[in-house]
């Protein structure tokens, strides 16, 4: 992470425990280990520090530590209302990054639909998410929760004689409460490459 990008971690940071720990653990929400906050992020365990982002037993010295600095920064004690879920264009303000949310966490993940059905379980497990039984279209779809109060509502479709696959990725009705739009962008487009990953 360059020194601008830590600075700004490091501000996140500072915000994020700028409330009493108890407090910033229920609104993750989290657990309390010593000096750290433990959560799952990105399909691993989390340990948010006053200084420092541990994820998966490294160092989150990247844009995926900023994201989780970010969202520990301003995440409210709210509940979560998935239903029902909103595009991306929806959000407000999300016109800017509409494009680029599109190429970089919708169909990057479209060459891999057939893949990713084959190992759907896996990756919503990884994920702490689970497969939607109330989805009204799509051949079939899964919930992730890269973030425990920011999940993501997938719908696949696989290709057959008349359409190519598609992927659409959906969000909380309530999901701007939680991350601004641009973080809201990146966290799908980073849980992207992780199922890429996952799959891999």
């Amino acid at each position: 992470m360059s020194p601008a990008y830590l600075q700004i971690r490091n501000e996140y940071l500072a915000q994020a425990w700028s409330r009493f720990p108890e407090e910033l653990a229920g609104c993750l929400p989290g657990e309390i280990k010593g000096d750290w906050l433990s959560f799952p992020a990105f399909g691993a365990e989390c340990l948010l520090g006053r200084e420092e982002i541990m994820l998966g037993g490294e160092a989150a010295t990247g844009p995926v530590g900023l994201l989780i600095a970010l969202y520990a920064s301003i995440v409210p004690n709210l509940a979560v209302q998935l239903q029902p879920p909103k595009s991306f264009k929806e959000l407000p303000h999300s016109m800017p990054y509409h494009h680029a949310f599109a190429a970089n966490a919708e169909h990057i993940l479209v060459p891999q639909v057939h893949r990713i059905n084959l190992l759907r379980e896996r990756i919503a497990s990884g994920f702490s998410g689970y497969e939607n039984t109330d989805a009204l279209s799509g051949d079939f779809s899964f919930t992730l929760f890269p973030l425990p109060r920011v999940p993501l509502y997938y719908i696949f479709h696989l290709p057959d004689d008349e359409f190519p696959a598609a992927v659409t990725c959906l969000f909380a009705n309530n999901a701007s409460r939680f991350m601004p739009i641009d973080g809201l962008a990146d966290m799908a487009e980073y849980t992207a490459k992780k199922i890429i990953s996952i799959i891999s």
